[in-house]
């Protein structure tokens, strides 16, 4: 099967970043579906695996944590899935991932596709649902009975994109989410957000709004950066959660006198420790996927390449890291076959 893959942990800008390959042909395990990959979209995580470093592949390795595609082939233990159904994921990451041909992964974190979206359009959704939903259903716990004030800090990106309108849609929290740029500030409102403010003075713009305290923040980036306002900002018995790691320690005692709970979320735990609530993923998105088709949720794509190659990858990945995507960047792979 075709693919594009590494060999090197290179520069992006590198001329040799990504390469053509030719891989063998995979064989379902047991629990695992293969698929013809027709969409996939870029996320963080692939920048931060790609970053440079010394190491070298012995055999090409694939990325990508994000597709739609059509199931060709099921392992002998698959009974949620057929040959021909259209379906979404967002992977493991310890396994080849999404850029290319064919992929195989496990059915506990697959569902159907949204039909009411394109295959580029659903693309952009399952990775940063899945970290969104989790983060703010299953760590900060929020329910539809929860009342109060949710700050999303990097609304206009995928992941904050897509917080916004489950906050919005299935909560009863005041979102309010943060944003530098008119358009950044444009997307956010049109995503669902009730209030939008600057990272750059989050403080001073909530207090603008006559807002001291928060009831819940969901961190998407530069978790460093707003530790201090976050500290400050956060009620008592309040809740953080972040997705972002960050280089410097985070001083958990400025928690400590309010009681807040801080929490971390890994969209890739289920699957690369194996839990036995597994397909919680597969129920997720499935219920992701109705709220879709049901017209409650809408796609989050801002962009589009319309071919996988060596080029338009590392285009991608230049563009993630550049840090000023709104919504998701998608690749249409209908066209890309061996």
């Amino acid at each position: 099967m075709k693919a594009i893959a590494l060999t090197q942990y290179l520069p992006s800008d590198h001329p040799h970043c990504f390469i053509e390959a030719s891989l063998p042909t995979p064989t379902p395990a047991p629990r695992d579906l293969l698929v013809k990959v027709n969409a996939t979209s870029i996320n963080p995580v692939d920048t931060k695996v790609r970053a440079p470093k010394a190491k070298v592949e012995t055999t090409p390795r694939v990325l990508g944590w994000d597709a739609v595609g059509e199931v060709v082939a099921v392992g002998s233990e698959v009974t949620l899935f057929k040959a021909g159904d259209r379906v979404w994921y967002a992977g493991d990451i310890s396994r080849p991932g999404s850029n290319s041909e064919l992929q195989l992964v496990d059915e506990r974190i697959v569902a159907l596709a949204p039909t009411s979206l394109t295959d580029v359009e659903a693309a952009a959704l399952p990775l940063t649902a899945i970290t969104a939903w989790e983060a703010l259903f299953e760590r900060i716990g929020l329910t539809r009975e929860s009342q109060g004030r949710l700050l999303i800090i990097g609304g206009a990106g995928g992941v904050g994109s897509i917080a916004i309108q489950l906050a919005r849609q299935l909560t009863g929290m005041e979102v309010i989410a943060t944003a530098s740029r008119p358009e950044t500030r444009d997307w956010c409102l049109a995503m669902g957000a009730h209030q939008v403010v600057s990272h750059h003075n989050l403080q001073g713009d909530l207090a603008d709004l006559g807002i001291s305290q928060l009831d819940a923040i969901f961190c998407t980036n530069a978790t460093e950066q707003h530790w201090s306002a976050m500290a400050s900002l956060i009620r008592p018995f309040g809740h953080i959660c972040t997705i972002a790691e960050s280089n410097e320690p985070w001083d958990l005692s400025l928690l400590k006198a309010k009681s807040v709970t801080f929490s971390q979320e890994f969209m890739f735990t289920r699957s690369l420790f194996q839990t036995p609530d597994m397909i919680e993923q597969h129920k997720l998105l499935s219920e992701v996927s109705q709220l879709v088709d049901q017209g409650t949720l809408r796609t989050t794509l801002g962009q589009t390449l319309t071919a996988l190659t060596p080029a338009t990858l590392a285009q991608a990945h230049t563009e993630v890291e550049a840090g000023r995507m709104i919504g998701k960047l998608v690749i249409d792979m209908a066209a890309f076959a061996s």
